[in-house]
């Protein structure tokens, strides 16, 4: 075999190992980095679901101020300034209070008797406003409640230390903004006045159901990867363990699955598929008339490998077709060479499979082989074996039929052991019949089985089939096959299977 292309192959194993293995794991971070993301998602939920819920109580105490000092709005200031200052020191959260008469500041809990207009802003839902700061704190940020009737007004503004105070508190490592209107304020305590940002993992907007304003949370970049890899080690491990085994058991079982075709594939190439003869021989006179021809694989390892071990795979992978071509190959190198002293046609039988009859290659094989030796000098025997059904198709038919016109014999081997046989007897014009060893096995040992050869022969008989008797192993068998008219014999009796070389020595000898 090339060695790109057992290169090729090498890395294909590798890759399909790499992949085994690396599967397992990235579904797993896959559904791991999924898992991860929900739970930040459902963290950043709840941090927003607190923090409305705690600016909520926030600014009940702020909304409560405005609403007790709203029916003092109008009174004196040297009358009220006390009730000012007392809802300041009762209220947590609130810093400073205000009455507002006709959209003018005129009493506050900071300085008393004051007088502001109060600047047009964009409050929102009209109450709330978050401010940069005033002229007592400009640097620290501001939330103004105004509550208004007519001319009639109170203020109560909530220190930003709070507010910032909160965000962080709440917010922990999520990132979370207090947005008022179209401002917000950012857990370090600053005042913004420009779009929220946006935030890369698991963002959130959550806006009060009682007040006008709203929370924004999410993780920074990388969020997701960070919490993995605390909380997750554990099933990092698992998963890593899981690819090993994948990759494994993928390795495992490319070596199972490919090893085998790979290996045969190299036999097949370098010849190591050889023919054995096995002979056959008339019934009456015992003279060597053919032979069956046998796989066997000269393994350069194992050595010879039972055909039983490696015709069926063959036959299931497809290899069969050509590792027969090449046994005929081999067989007409052989036996060519000696074809001009065949006294009368010598039978060369050789095993076909359902997977020969997919096609018309077939013809021409048999054509070549035929060709290589001395014309009339032999028949050839092509025995259907039955471990797969031969569907009777088009091209079925039209095989067999050109096979014939080249002069090929079709037998069925093993007749009376497949569930096919007389199907095809009845679909296909066959020549032999080859009676298995099974029944002449049970010759004068078990009547039954007698009785079923004595049909088949009688069968054949009739059919006008010639016969031939395999696993004849003993002098008895050989004699009451004779005696019963069977045409040739087969079996250890006569000869084992033997090497190409052995065989024509032996023959020489006969």
């Amino acid at each position: 075999m090339p060695l790109k292309a057992k290169t090729r192959k090498r890395s294909i194993r590798i890759a399909v190992t790499l992949a085994s293995g690396l599967l397992p794991v990235l579904l797993g971070g896959v559904i791991l980095y999924m898992q991860a993301e929900r739970a930040l998602k459902q963290d950043v939920q709840q941090t927003a679901e607190d923090a409305i819920r705690q600016f909520d109580l926030m600014f009940d105490n702020t909304a409560e101020a405005a609403h007790e000092l709203l029916p003092l709005a109008g009174k004196s200031c040297s009358d009220v300034n006390l009730a000012l200052r007392q809802q300041v020191t009762r209220r947590p959260f609130v810093r400073s209070t205000n009455l507002i008469w006709d959209d003018t500041i005129y009493c506050s809990s900071l300085f008393g008797d004051y007088h502001e207009k109060i600047p047009a802003g964009d409050y929102a839902g009209g109450r709330l406003l978050l401010m940069k700061g005033n002229l007592v704190t400009p640097d620290t940020a501001l939330l103004m409640y105004r509550l208004g009737e007519r001319k009639q007004g109170a203020m109560s503004y909530l220190d930003g230390y709070h507010l910032s105070n909160t965000l962080r508190m709440i917010g922990g490592n999520t990132l979370l903004v207090l947005q008022v209107g179209p401002s917000w304020l950012s857990a370090d305590g600053q005042f913004h006045d420009d779009a929220v940002p946006e935030f890369p993992v698991a963002q959130t907007r959550l806006g009060s159901s009682r007040y006008a304003f709203g929370v924004v949370a999410g993780f920074p970049e990388g969020e997701t990867w960070r919490y993995m890899s605390s909380e997750y080690p554990p099933l990092f491990s698992l998963l890593i363990f899981f690819g090993v085994v994948s990759g494994f058991i993928g390795h495992a079982l490319q070596k199972r699955s490919s090893s085998p075709t790979h290996e045969m594939k190299r036999a097949l190439e370098a010849e190591e598929f050889v023919p054995y003869f096995q002979a056959v021989v008339q019934g009456d006179s015992k003279k060597v008339s053919g032979i069956e021809v046998l796989m066997r694989w000269n393994h350069p390892k194992e050595g010879l490998v039972r055909p039983d071990l490696f015709i069926p795979f063959a036959e299931h992978s497809g290899l069969i077709v050509p590792m027969t071509r090449s046994l005929m190959q081999q067989t007409g190198a052989l036996l060519a060479p000696l074809s001009a002293s065949f006294d009368e046609p010598f039978h060369i039988g050789i095993n076909i499979t359902a997977s020969h009859c997919l096609d018309l290659e077939l013809v021409e094989d048999c054509r070549q082989f035929l060709a290589a030796f001395a014309p009339g000098s032999i028949h050839l025997v092509l025995e259907l074996t039955e471990r797969e059904l031969i569907e009777p198709t088009a091209v079925t038919h039209q095989l067999f039929e050109q096979l014939h016109e080249l002069g090929v014999k079709i037998a069925i081997d093993d007749f009376g052991t497949g569930h096919s046989s007389l199907g095809y007897l009845r679909q296909f014009n066959v020549d032999f019949l080859k009676i298995d060893q099974s029944f002449v096995a049970m010759i004068g040992i078990d009547t039954l089985s007698s009785h079923i050869l004595d049909t088949i022969i009688e069968l054949a008989v009739k059919l006008d089939l010639a016969m031939v008797a395999e696993g004849v192993e003993t002098q008895a068998q050989s004699d009451y096959l004779t005696a019963h008219n069977v045409n040739f014999l087969q079996g250890y009796l006569f000869g084992r299977p033997m090497s190409g070389a052995e065989f024509i020595s032996a023959l020489s000898d006969h």
